[in-house]
């Protein structure tokens, strides 16, 4: 495990799914976690759940990532606790199911909701929290295997996150000179909370599984164990990659 005793990372989305798991990683490898969700309740109880760490409890704010004041009052928030931020995790996303259409029959407001926390979010927490980070800092933004691929649904979603891909690549580009590095986890099929939940029913999980090399969908805390790997000095030099976490799906 990456020993990542006194970093402190802000992990967006972190109440539940790929961003509860990633914040619990951390914790468990001695970080001080900030962990922003819009969800109040489900946030205090993963912060309950996570314990004190090396650094003290985690801290838990409230906030909408895809609200630039929403989002800029928690980094600060998060600089008044610890003092620096040495991580950023953007794992704040959601998957709209009125977005299972062909692209003609997708409402507006359909797209523009799943932008506006999918990509815009992404956008804001990186626009708020870079300008604060040092050289060593890591930022690890997630996106999808849709993203890299398309899966024949979702236009929104599929959209959302073929910005967030590019947008890393950017980020590394302009940021890496300051010593920031900044990668792109893309999930593939994904057991959990939220959009993993399909994942539940066996034959859901099975008829997936069929179609993967690995012959099995993965857990949130294997896509956070990637993540923290990635937000550590063991990946130190790696920055601009867009690195697939879906047991094989993509090699197809």
């Amino acid at each position: 495990m990456p020993d990542m005793n006194g970093r402190v990372v802000l992990v967006t989305g972190a109440a539940s799914g790929i961003g509860r798991a990633t914040a619990a990683c951390l914790a468990e490898a001695g970080a001080g976690v900030a962990m922003v969700d819009r969800d109040g309740p489900r946030l205090e109880e993963t912060a309950a759940a996570i314990g004190t760490t090396g650094v003290g409890q985690p801290l838990a704010v409230v906030a909408d990532v895809g609200d630039e004041a929403s989002i800029a009052a928690a980094v600060a928030s998060v600089l008044s606790r610890f003092g620096l931020i040495d991580g950023v995790a953007t794992c704040a996303g959601i998957f709209d199911p009125e977005d299972l259409a062909d692209i003609e029959k997708v409402e507006l407001a359909t797209f523009d909701r799943v932008i506006g926390v999918n990509l815009r979010g992404t956008f804001l927490t990186l626009r708020a929290a870079l300008p604060h980070l040092g050289s060593g800092s890591s930022v690890v933004t997630v996106a999808s295997t849709a993203g890299l691929r398309g899966h024949g649904f979702g236009p929104a979603y599929t959209s959302s996150k073929g910005g967030v891909i590019s947008l890393t690549r950017l980020a590394a580009v302009q940021y890496g000179p300051r010593g920031v590095r900044v990668n792109c986890v893309c999930p593939g099929a994904t057991a959990g909370e939220g959009m993993g939940a399909a994942f539940a029913d066996p034959s859901t999980a099975e008829s997936v599984s069929a179609d993967l090399p690995l012959r099995r969908v993965g857990q949130a805390g294997e896509i956070g164990a990637t993540m923290m790997s990635l937000l550590s000095a063991e990946t130190s030099y790696v920055t601009g990659q867009v690195i697939a976490v879906d047991g094989g799906a993509t090699v197809r």
